[in-house]
């Protein structure tokens, strides 16, 4: 990342893309200005749309695929496969570290900037503290995707990502310890907390966050933290504005479509069709169904000779962030740990009801009463690895819990991912080490 003037430039070119909108005054020196609330709307909405497909790359990495060695996309994805990070091919594609810069350009110019310029309203209150809730998010993503996993014992000083909240032209970007950034992460979902005043968002703007979006996102902000206690409370207060699943006994959709009834914020396309196109499922990911009790296994995936593909992802009407079975999972997750059982187990049989048939539901509802801590918790995880398949949510999974060993067969040869191996965290990309010589 060079100077902050790169954002600028980006910034202009989409505006030039899109100039069919006319809402921003460009003037003679270069300086995009937007004036009023709907200049500001347009702003954030390209923040929103520039929202990069990362969380596919990302499966990629996991146990929940594998690479067709004959497709045409093989070569952009091979090294991403292979965990070969350190000296990829240049036509390899990049995780999108500066793109997330970018939203986070996009939020920062509506932080800094619409306050000065737009009266007081609700709609003003409301638009900033998307922007606030979209920064939180990025960092979310970028501490994510290029740090280790959340460590109180060593978060202040693990080294994080560059925090960048303002435009300055002077500023060295360097990254930022761990804790650094997740007190930022927290400050800005704080500020979303005070300004958001929208529940919900309507279907084909919920895209956005509202104050459901962003306590969903809470509580897995906390959940990879490990706090328990706090995750839990704020998967719970997001259910108070939809604790809807879809019951697929009665009704087999997918319930991360956009539109279905748990669709809680629908912002990123979390299995592009490059990816799924060129991949089956493995059989580690299949294994773990239940074929004749578990409904989703027929609407995830299907037969390809001896192979599965994936039915999820590759379509617009897929994009998904937050639906309400997370919440769900995150609660019966966090009342485990805090050793709440009887909680846990009413929460996690209220999510399963809606996926199994009466059959499996039965034997399920006395396999889990049985359970003790350990068992209810690593049933939890598989019924995460199910429920999200091919959804963005299993290499975080992985990252922040067992970090497994995996194995990736190709072109003849095998690819190992040792135990808590040090590739669990991405490096900065080529580029943005290339632009930044601070990374």
């Amino acid at each position: 990342m060079k100077k902050i003037s790169k954002y600028i430039l980006l910034f202009i070119a989409a505006i030039a893309i899109t100039s069919c909108d006319n809402y921003l005054d460009v003037e003679p020196i270069g300086k995009v200005i937007p004036e009023t609330l709907t200049d500001f709307r347009a702003v954030l909405t390209k923040g929103y749309e520039a929202y990069p497909k990362h969380k596919s790359l990302t499966t990629l990495r996991g146990d929940e695929l594998i690479l067709n060695e004959y497709s045409d996309d093989l070569i952009y994805f091979k090294d991403i496969y292979t965990w070969k990070d350190a000296n990829p091919d240049r036509i390899t594609t990049e995780f999108q570290y500066q793109d997330l810069y970018n939203v986070i350009f996009y939020a920062n110019v509506i932080i800094n900037e619409a306050g000065k310029k737009i009266a007081d309203s609700e709609d003003k209150n409301q638009l900033i503290g998307e922007a606030h809730a979209l920064r939180a998010m990025a960092y979310f993503d970028l501490i994510n995707l290029f740090a280790k996993p959340y460590n109180s014992a060593t978060a202040s000083t693990d080294r994080g990502v560059p925090i960048a909240l303002k435009i300055d032209l002077e500023q060295a970007y360097v990254p930022e310890s761990v804790a650094t950034v997740y007190n930022q992460i927290l400050f800005d979902k704080e500020e979303a907390k005070n300004l958001l005043n929208k529940d919900t968002q309507i279907k084909g703007i919920n895209y956005r966050f509202s104050k459901a979006a962003l306590y969903a996102l809470e509580s897995r902000i906390y959940l990879y933290q490990k706090e328990w206690e706090k995750a839990a409370a704020a998967a719970t207060t997001a259910l108070t504005y939809n604790s809807t699943l879809v019951d697929l006994n009665t009704n087999a959709i997918l319930p991360n479509n956009y539109d279905a009834t748990e669709s809680i914020m629908a912002l990123e396309d979390v299995f592009d069709n490059k990816v799924k196109s060129a991949s089956y499922a493995t059989p580690a990911l299949t294994g773990v169904y239940d074929r004749t009790n578990d409904l989703r296994f027929a609407l995830y995936f299907q037969a390809s000779a001896s192979r599965f593909r994936f039915k999820k992802g590759g379509e617009q009407n897929q994009k998904c962030s937050f639906r309400t079975a997370e919440l769900y999972l995150t609660k019966a997750e966090t009342l485990a740990q805090l050793n709440n059982l009887d909680e846990a187990k009413t929460t996690l049989l209220t999510f399963i009801k809606n996926r199994y048939t009466q059959l499996g539901f039965d034997q399920l509802t006395i396999d889990i009463n049985a359970m003790d801590q350990a068992a209810l918790t690593d049933f939890i995880y598989q019924e995460r690895q199910r429920e999200f398949a091919a959804e963005g949510h299993r290499w975080f999974d992985l990252r922040r819990t067992t970090q497994k060993q995996i194995t990736h067969s190709l072109e003849g040869n095998d690819y190992n991912l040792i135990q808590n191996d040090p590739r669990y965290t991405l490096p900065f990309p080529v580029s943005a080490r290339l632009n930044n010589p601070n990374l």
